[in-house]
């Protein structure tokens, strides 16, 4: 097991308020890290700052032992992905959202793969077909999780993605993390106490300070 991610005295700190106060922190390939603390404590930000969407103030962030800022932003996104709280869809309907990984890599639509993933978060292929303003939120939510998983990320960067789902759905979200991604890096960001003990390292951040289990 090789260290992937490298945190060095990390610090955020906009308008002089301290988000992040001197993260150190090494994630190793394979790690299931769930993190936990309380509203406005830091959590959102730390996944922000490995998905290299917000730069540290200060402190060094290294990625397979190179500095993240020296990445291909493209390439980088590929293998490490955020998942939003507030998924954000694009376009007027599902399909516009789910073919888009495709595009990107320039390959063509593969849709018994994208039905399959649908299907697997009980969603039928007619969704394809539904207009965005029409979802709810919890199928806005599983539907942007299908967009991140067509080509898997080696990295999972998930905040809050049950929050917006019902117990049936947010038990098939968590069996498709602890079944099918198994072996990924996966940082997933909970309020949910029962998820948080699903981690194999449990980290508490609380005005911005980070603890591990």
């Amino acid at each position: 097991m090789h260290s992937l991610f490298n945190l060095e005295n990390v610090f955020f700190k906009p308008q002089n308020q301290t988000i992040l106060n001197n993260i150190n922190l090494s994630i190793n390939s394979g790690d299931f890290i769930t993190i936990s603390g309380p509203s406005g404590s830091g959590k959102s930000t730390l996944l922000k700052v490995l998905a290299s969407m917000i730069t540290p103030t200060s402190g060094k962030l290294l990625y397979k032992n190179k500095e993240i800022d020296k990445e291909n932003i493209t390439d980088y996104r590929k293998e490490v992905s955020y998942f939003f709280q507030q998924p954000t869809l694009f376009g007027d309907t599902v399909m516009d959202n789910l073919i888009f990984p495709f595009d990107i890599r320039r390959q063509e639509f593969d849709k018994s793969r994208v039905t399959k993933l649908l299907e697997t978060f009980k969603l039928n292929e007619s969704y394809l077909n539904k207009k965005i303003i029409d979802l709810s939120g919890g199928e806005k939510q599983r539907v942007a999780f299908v967009r991140n998983l067509i080509f898997e990320p080696d990295v999972l960067l998930l905040d809050e993605v049950t929050s917006a789902l019902d117990d049936e759905n947010k038990n098939i979200i968590q069996q498709f993390i602890l079944n099918e991604l198994k072996g990924k890096t996966i940082l997933w960001v909970t309020h949910d106490s029962n998820e948080f003990s699903l981690g194999t390292r449990q980290i508490t951040i609380i005005d911005g300070k980070l603890e591990e289990k």
